[in-house]
């Protein structure tokens, strides 16, 4: 095996009569050692691999000297001298070579099935370590490599190591003191560590480069070799300028020449024009993002506004017309967007060539990457955190496990003094705050409400009540009334009932309300209560339009019929259907509807039926009320007619009609009733024979407007904690998730199938509370859904600041979004404890071309406050904007058979190598460069 000449020779193993071990050295004239690290950055970062040979033999010889000083140590103690035993750093050579060794043996595949670790944030990339002690120093060594060989890849992939990037090398090593600072501060002991690695690695036969980090850790500097086989030695240096860059580096035709001046030291050495390829990577951020100003205003329209009204005005958000907007205001989850601009490798020959390409338009980058800057509370998976309608949920569940303690909500009202009311367990807001509460509820511009169901099919199935409705709205005030605990909501709920009775003994119409004539049993006990309160309020009111109604008719008819017989109640005739007796036309009547019922009034009425063991006689009584009103009414609309014209009318399957007109029907009609109403002693019959005729203005309501409205007083008043506390559960749960529901997202796919899981999954965990189980079983259940609700509002707040931010680019928004859905699946298990995951969201989506004006605007022009920088600018400016970060690659390349690094033997290829190759990151206050040079040994 071949050895660089530039290197220390292995570790010798002679036999102790070898004359060169008499005295314990190493050999005389060994090759020099690598370099270390420049004592300056400002003075080049790459002059220290140039250094004196000189300098070198110091440090070996130091080097050397450590060796004899602990023989003799040895001497002293009054040992022999056992030559087959080798010298400690020939011991600690020997054990770096036997790692290394393994590691080649074992080859990525074994490597890791033995526990190699992935480096954080690179999902290619595994390392591998070892700790080694040389004399009273530990340190640790580490092998990076890839999981898989792609093939050649860029430089510019978000996989790529810092490492790798800056040094344009694959698999590495790094050795390090196990110390604070984790770098090597003194020259000869970096020279001596890396010395030691590339001896062990060249008996290895290994190519691995090998980089020792050196000086104050802030400069992440390092020093680095690699053999190229018998031919080639690549050295690697790296530093950094951490303040006052010289102007000149802020631009690239200076950065050019910095590359350049590390190699032409003489017109000699290179043409006068080299071929310098360069590729190059910058960074934008976009500014914070001021709602207040996203309309600009000319200068005379913001002169015109008194300062002391401007800041007065309240700090527009940016979610100020999302749904969830009227019961809190969300944190941004995307606090900008990164844009990266990439400039695919090209060759220039001249340093002015680099100034074309800085005052160059970004649009003329050949590939753009957009990534989100995202909110921290977004990716950490911490319970608790976010404040939302998942966090409100949790403190209303907590007051749900706790409404058993006590039969009435008074209980939990009452001063109990030795309780420390004022502990947020226990805080009740101020009677202010109630005030607001109660005339947003009750407020007479609510009008009516004319809530949806929520669109989702599993919506539905939640027993709860519409989002718009007045007990909803109860309920998503409660969320946010103080902390939401038990004697809060208490409180609340008394000033609540207190103003439902107002509006009962007012006749005044509840708010809120969805104005119908019938009750929604698949909604809570409470809307449906609400719901019959309204009912029986406004028919506590005159019914001034029935009466209007059978005035117009009595006049109407007056002069077609005898004195005593006038119609009342008439909703108008019925088409072709005259009566049978008299050549008169059929009316229909108003009529009186079903007696409403509210779930538990059925299930009062069925537990009565079987207590009495009567069902058919409780129901058939009902029907006979109803038909008796229906027949009072018909009989007033018509005043003429027989039980055959009732039967005609209100049950056409019970008349056998014998007409065989052609359309016209004939008078008198011909029919004969049914078997059923034909047979003696007919219910039907008999039931017409003794009802009055009444219209329904003047009948008895078959509703007790007065009796059932304070039977919902009642019900309300006296309504159990754990009862009330069931209900509202429920319905915040379905409202909340109905509000959310209602943002607008762009239709991303997969959020909607998260809604829709929501959705599933609340109907399934809210179905127990209707089975009145044990609060204490329902619970834990009720937890975990708050944490999947948790992670479904937080992705929706996510998709929804998307697609506003990128509409424009629907594709692009999507893509993102998706990205981010993909990294956060993981969190979104059902555990109470909290999982750490990588904090980091760093995926980066292509931008297409049609796309980049879109992301452009992202970028709005900076203010005048902001010119200034422009000063202190770098070029490549996108709206005015510099660029965060750029990073730039200079490299050279040689073919092996001609040229500089020619060998003397001719060679037959045209294969080239980097000979030198720079890479530099930075900003107008920071640079950073790393070098590295191959060499001819």
């Amino acid at each position: 095996m071949g050895t660089s000449p530039s290197l220390p020779p292995p570790p010798l193993r002679l036999p102790p009569t070898d004359p060169t071990r008499q005295t314990g050295k190493l050999p005389r004239d060994p090759a020099p050692p690598p370099t270390s690290s420049p004592a300056s950055p400002r003075e080049g970062i790459a002059d220290a691999a140039m250094a004196s040979t000189s300098s070198k033999h110091a440090k070996h010889r130091r080097i050397g000297e450590d060796d004899d000083e602990e023989e003799e140590a040895e001497e002293e103690l009054g040992r022999f001298d056992d030559f087959t035993i080798a010298s400690s750093w020939e011991r600690f050579i020997s054990e770096i070579e036997a790692i290394c060794r393994q590691w080649l043996a074992d080859g990525s595949k074994i490597l890791m099935q033995k526990g190699a670790e992935t480096v954080p944030s690179f999902e290619n990339l595994y390392m591998v370590k070892r700790e080694l002690k040389h004399g009273k120093r530990v340190y640790c060594m580490e092998y990076h490599f890839r999981k898989s060989a792609k093939g050649k890849y860029s430089y510019w992939d978000d996989d790529t190591h810092s490492t790798q990037l800056s040094f344009g090398v694959d698999e590495f090593l790094i050795i390090a003191p196990l110390s604070a600072s984790g770098v090597v501060l003194d020259d000869p002991e970096s020279t001596k560590l890396l010395s030691s690695v590339a001896i062990a690695l060249s008996n290895c036969a290994s190519n691995w480069p090998a980089f020792v980090p050196v000086h104050d850790p802030s400069r992440k500097a390092y020093i680095g070799i690699q053999n190229m086989g018998t031919v080639f030695t690549r050295r690697f240096e790296a530093d950094r300028i951490g303040s006052q860059v010289p102007i000149r580096l802020m631009h690239l035709e200076g950065l050019h020449e910095l590359f350049l001046s590390k190699f032409v030291l003489s017109s000699t050495d290179f043409p006068a024009k080299v071929k310098v390829n360069f590729s190059m990577k910058l960074t934008y951020r976009t500014p914070e993002h001021d709602y207040d100003h996203e309309e600009t205003l000319d200068s005379e329209a913001t002169e015109s506004i008194p300062e002391s009204e401007v800041a007065s005005q309240p700090r527009k958000q940016w979610d100020d017309d999302c749904p969830w907007a009227e019961w809190y205001s969300a944190e941004d989850p995307i606090k900008g967007f990164e844009l990266t601009t990439i400039w695919g490798e090209k060759m220039f020959e001249e340093s002015f060539e680099m100034a074309e390409v800085e005052n160059a338009s970004s649009f003329d980058a050949d590939s753009w990457l957009l990534q989100p800057v995202v909110s921290p509370y977004m990716v950490d998976d911490s319970i608790g955190k976010f404040v939302g309608f998942a966090s409100q949920l949790h403190l209303l569940v907590n007051a749900f496990e706790s409404s058993a303690e006590a039969q009435f909500l008074e209980d939990f009202v009452a001063d109990n003094s030795g309780q420390d009311n004022s502990k947020s367990s226990v805080a009740v807001p101020p009677p202010s705050v109630i005030d607001r509460v109660m005339k947003d509820l009750f407020n007479d511009e609510a009008g009516n409400s004319n809530y949806v169901e929520a669109e989702n099919k599993y919506g539905r199935a939640l027993k709860g009540a519409p989002s718009d409705s007045l007990f909803a709205q109860f309920c998503l005030h409660a969320l946010w009334f103080g902390n939401c605990n038990i004697r809060a909501i208490a409180v609340l709920w008394i000033d609540f009932v207190r103003e439902i009775r107002w509006c009962w003994e007012e006749s005044e119409r509840l708010p809120r309300m969805k104005t119908t004539s019938s009750i929604d049993l698949s909604a809570c006990v409470i809307h449906q209560k609400l719901q019959m309160l309204a009912i029986c309020i406004e028919r506590k009111k005159p019914l001034n339009r029935k009466k209007d109604t059978d005035d117009a008719h009595k006049e109407k008819t007056s002069n077609s019929m005898a004195p005593d017989k006038i119609r009342k109640g008439s909703a108008g005739a019925v088409p072709s259907m005259m009566l049978i007796n008299t050549f008169q036309e059929m009316h229909a009547p108003y009529t009186q509807d079903a007696p409403l019922m509210t779930e538990d009034m059925h299930e009062e009425r069925l537990h009565a039926a079987e207590a009495f063991g009567n069902a058919v006689g409780l129901s058939g009584q009902l029907e006979r009320d109803i038909l008796s009103s229906d027949m009072s009414a018909f009989k007033a609309a018509n005043p003429d007619a027989a039980f055959e014209d009732f039967i005609r009318w209100h049950s056409p399957g019970d008349w056998v009609s014998e007409d065989k007109s052609d359309g016209n029907p004939a008078w008198p009609p011909k029919g004969r009733l049914s078997q059923r109403m034909s047979e003696h002693g007919n219910m039907w019959r008999k039931i017409w024979n003794d009802a009055p005729a009444l219209p329904v203005s003047e009948q008895k309501s078959l509703l007790d407007s007065v009796r059932e409205g304070e039977k919902v007083v009642h019900y309300l008043e006296t309504l159990r904690p754990q009862q009330l506390l069931e209900q509202m559960v429920c319905t915040a749960f379905k409202s909340s998730a109905d509000i959310l529901n209602k943002t607008t997202y762009g239709g991303f796919k997969l959020m909607k199938t998260k809604m829709d899981q929501l959705y599933a999954t609340m109907a399934s965990t809210l179905r127990s509370l209707q089975g009145k189980s044990d609060t204490s079983d329902l619970a834990g259940d009720l937890k975990r859904l708050c944490q999947v609700f948790e992670h479904i509002e937080k992705l929706l707040i996510f998709a929804a600041s998307v697609h506003r931010k990128l509409i424009d680019a629907p594709r692009l928004a999507q893509s993102i979004f998706t990205d981010y859905f993909n990294y956060y699946l993981p969190k979104m298990g059902t555990s109470l404890e909290s999982i750490c995951y990588e904090k980091e969201f760093t995926t980066k989506e292509k931008v297409g071309m049609l796309e980049r004006e879109a992301v452009s605007s992202l970028f709005r022009p900076p203010t005048a406050n902001q010119s200034w920088r422009k000063v202190l600018s770098m070029g490549n400016l996108l709206n005015g904007h510099e660029p965060v970060q750029r990073e730039i690659v200079f490299s050279v390349l040689e073919k092996l058979s001609n040229g500089h690094y020619s060998s003397p033997t001719p060679l037959s290829t045209d294969e080239q190598i980097e000979t030198h190759r720079m890479y530099i990151s930075g900003t107008s206050n920071d640079l950073w460069v790393a070098l590295s040079v191959t060499s001819w040994d």
